[in-house]
């Protein structure tokens, strides 16, 4: 079986851009990554959903597990999955907390970050928006991992927009 190009490079970017990854609502919106562009180390999932009228694209269970959640609760009104973080923006992050960017091994570009998932909430009444990070609680214990969910974080609540871990644990019985 041939092997799927999962390097990132300037131009790959500019193609992601092109085709508007990252960019709409609902049945609209295009994941920044699907399950084509990146290796997986465990299980993926490509899911429809009824609320949204498309198929998202899942990398892990434990993100499997947080959509089903999302897609059954009537306050969620939209699900954008591997939603796309401005690089300017996590550059100058990173240089802040002195960490290095993620960047592609074999092209050394800086690589475009994403948080797991993006969800439109109807709260009071109101429409807001919070970003959830999906994370194996292992992870939680290593230090690279860390510094980037770090960066992350200060990404989302920079723009004013609640942010969270969730990991496997929380659909535990």
């Amino acid at each position: 079986m041939a092997r799927r190009k999962t390097s990132f490079d300037e131009p790959k970017v500019a193609r992601f851009l092109k085709e508007g990854r990252g960019v709409g609502r609902c049945a609209d919106y295009k994941p920044w990554l699907t399950i084509q562009d990146v290796p997986s180390s465990g299980r993926e999932h490509r899911v429809f959903s009824r609320k949204t009228g498309r198929i998202h694209h899942l990398l892990s269970d434990i993100e499997w597990r947080l959509f089903l959640h999302l897609e059954w609760c009537d306050a969620v009104l939209d699900i954008r999955e591997q939603f796309p973080l401005d690089r300017v923006i996590t550059a100058r992050i990173a240089d802040t907390l002195g960490v290095r960017h993620p960047q592609d091994v074999a092209s050394k570009t800086p690589l475009v970050m994403t948080t797991d998932f993006v969800v439109d909430v109807l709260r009071n009444g109101q429409l807001a928006v919070e970003a959830l990070a999906v994370k194996p609680a292992a992870e939680l214990d290593k230090r690279r991992p860390l510094e980037k969910l770090q960066m992350e974080r200060l990404y989302w609540t920079g723009k004013g927009i609640p942010w969270r871990i969730v990991t496997e644990r929380e659909f535990q019985a």
